[in-house]
């Protein structure tokens, strides 16, 4: 018999999280240096745990209009298909086609941080994405549907008393479509999704969050499938502008 176990090694990897952002909080006083340590906690667990088709990066989003997003803390992308991904003076520039998921990444939940969030991820969803058809022995599939991307944020702590109560739903529902979170992890509390065919928000209070919110954003990149093939030729344009 093993002498393994599976609840601990669950337990483990959350406290591992918690104690990581604790860290972070006691021993960094300045804000910008405390929340790009914050992000990279997050990167870490996504890049360590995720399937290898995706990666993690603070980057921002560009479409082939040229278009681009403000700089987000956490980009889910792919990293299977797409055909490339920029880096210019260490900024990570990704294509939208190829982006999964968003999130903001800061220390402590509040109306505010909901609220910046919203704002960033709109500004990944609002740019244009292509997706031609696919060719293939027999002929060709027709253009892949656009996945959802998701959106999210991720923090140590919360200002509002409980944690995953109703301030936090109130802020939540304030977003419209494009400005929608659709789950988020705070570490000290839970974690939170939008359940789609209740059309409402489920909050959950646990032990274990980080690794609850691990399960449910790989739970969700599972039903969201391959991103769409990009037309390069759209994206090739710029090179005589």
């Amino acid at each position: 018999m093993s002498d393994f176990s599976l609840s601990q090694l669950l337990a483990s990897l959350h406290e591992d999280i918690q104690e990581r952002l604790g860290r972070v909080r006691k021993t960094i006083g300045h804000p910008g240096s405390k929340g790009t340590a914050s992000e990279n906690v997050w990167i870490d667990l996504l890049n360590r745990y995720l399937p290898k088709r995706y990666q993690v990066a603070n980057a921002h989003v560009v479409d082939s209009l040229g278009n681009f997003s403000d700089q987000i803390d956490i980009v889910v992308f792919d990293r299977q298909y797409s055909p490339f991904i920029f880096t210019y003076e260490s900024q990570t520039i990704i294509p939208a086609e190829s982006v999964y998921a968003v999130f903001e990444a800061k220390q402590t939940a509040d109306a505010s941080l909901i609220a910046y969030a919203q704002d960033k991820i709109q500004s990944v969803r609002k740019l244009h994405r292509t997706s031609l058809p696919i060719p293939h022995a027999g002929g060709v599939y027709p253009a892949k549907p656009l996945i959802p991307i998701l959106g999210g944020i991720l923090t140590f702590e919360s200002e509002w008393k409980p944690a995953m109560g109703a301030p936090l739903a109130s802020a939540l529902a304030r977003g419209n479509d494009d400005r929608r979170l659709d789950l988020g992890c705070i570490a000290s509390h839970g974690h939170f999704f939008l359940d789609a065919a209740a059309h409402d928000y489920s909050f959950v209070s646990e032990s274990k969050p980080a690794t609850a919110f691990l399960f449910q954003l790989i739970a969700r990149l599972q039903f969201s499938g391959t991103v769409p093939m990009i037309d390069i030729d759209a994206y090739a344009e710029w090179l005589t502008k």
